[in-house]
């Protein structure tokens, strides 16, 4: 099974693509090294304050993928200072 978190993000402060991408590029490493996701930027990638990415985990239960999505979900929630989420869902393939 796969799980797929796709996080839409606000960054109210950003004034350029160039800081957009500074802010996320730390992000998405982050989550990639604290919950072993794979993590790209995938929407939205022309407009400064917005942003859409999402992770990637591969495992053999539904219930495994969906926790651990929404840890790293709530994660970015709490942790993320750069922005706010505006909108996140998890889908179980």
């Amino acid at each position: 099974m796969v799980g797929l978190l796709t996080i839409e993000l606000h960054l109210e402060s950003c004034a350029s693509l160039k800081e957009k991408r500074r802010r996320l590029k730390p992000l998405l490493a982050r989550l990639h090294r604290e919950f072993n996701v794979s993590a790209a930027e995938m929407g939205l990638q022309d407009r400064w304050q917005d942003a859409i990415i999402s992770c990637a985990m591969v495992g053999n239960e539904q219930s495994f993928l969906q926790s651990a999505l929404s840890t790293v979900a709530a994660w970015v929630k709490r942790n993320w200072p750069d922005g706010m989420i505006v909108d996140h869902r998890i889908e179980i393939v």
